[in-house]
């Protein structure tokens, strides 16, 4: 399984369209050999390079696993977003307050659907998700604020 976006490369930076510096909108996602038993994805960014600890960006779970890809600045066909750390549900772009972070967009299959809410937040989602992932997958990029 792999996620792929026409926006940046692995390892690559992140473009300022995607970012609190620019329109602050999602980035368009591929998925590419998802399982055929998966019953829903998960889509998890978080900035592991914050300053007190990991912090959630977006969170969109319950995925239509028929889905193999995400538009620009929308929500994926079943999906629900999750609770981020900017205490809202939503996309959040990246918006490091100093040096270069990483921004892990992570992508799980699972063999069930997750009966959640939308305020649930990645610690609840990633417990909910334990002994369910069939695969996953991740990109990362890279982002830092010009001065």
């Amino acid at each position: 399984m792999k996620i792929i976006s026409s926006a940046f490369e692995h390892n690559q930076n992140i473009p300022k369209k995607y970012t609190c510096d620019g329109e602050n909108v999602s980035p368009a996602f591929s998925f590419v050999d998802v399982p055929k038993n998966a019953k829903s994805l998960v889509l998890i960014v978080d900035d592991p390079d914050a300053t007190i600890s990991t912090f959630v960006h977006w969170i969109v779970f319950n995925i239509n696993p028929a889905v193999n890809e995400i538009a620009e600045n929308s929500i994926p066909q079943g999906g629900v977003e999750g609770m981020t750390d900017f205490g809202k549900p939503g996309y959040g772009g990246a918006c490091p307050p100093s040096g270069t972070h990483r921004y892990f967009f992570k992508l799980y299959a699972l063999d069930t659907t997750l009966n959640l809410s939308s305020n649930a937040g990645k610690k609840e989602i990633e417990q909910a998700m334990q002994n369910h992932v069939l695969a996953s997958t991740e990109l990362i990029g890279l982002y830092s604020r010009s001065k």
